[in-house]
């Protein structure tokens, strides 16, 4: 018997059908997946650093994404995050917009191009 912690996963994702999906598909690959769904929760959540993985989506209400992402960035604002952080979105964001999300990022991922299968081969292959 494999006695090996399952990793955390934090979804922040305020629409759930989605947030659902990814639970049902990660749950099933062995992951412990908790569900976020504004900004300031999934905020709060991030900073306690208790996740292996964020998967943070753009628009959710109360605070961006981008603007969780910043704050999680922020070394002044949250010093220790060990979490790696995926973005997910159906924004199609302007070539520099995304190179910028992408350099505070771990990934990013375009929720209509991507199956919840694929969501967790995607996962399986970061180093979390």
């Amino acid at each position: 018997m494999d006695n090996t912690p399952k990793k955390k996963i934090l979804c922040i994702e305020d629409e759930h059908f989605i947030s659902e999906l990814y639970v049902r598909a990660l749950t099933k690959a062995g992951y412990d997946v908790t569900v976020a769904v504004d900004g300031e929760e999934g905020l709060k959540q991030s900073q306690t650093d208790l996740y292996d993985l964020i998967l943070l989506d753009i628009m959710v209400p109360n605070i961006t994404g981008i603007e969780i992402l910043k704050r999680l960035r922020d070394t002044e604002q949250t010093p220790k995050l060990h979490s790696k952080i995926i973005i997910t979105t159906n924004l199609e964001q302007g070539i520099e917009g995304r190179e910028d999300i992408e350099k505070q990022a771990d990934g990013y991922v375009i929720k209509a191009e991507i199956t919840p299968k694929q969501l967790v081969e995607f996962v399986e292959q970061l180093d979390i």
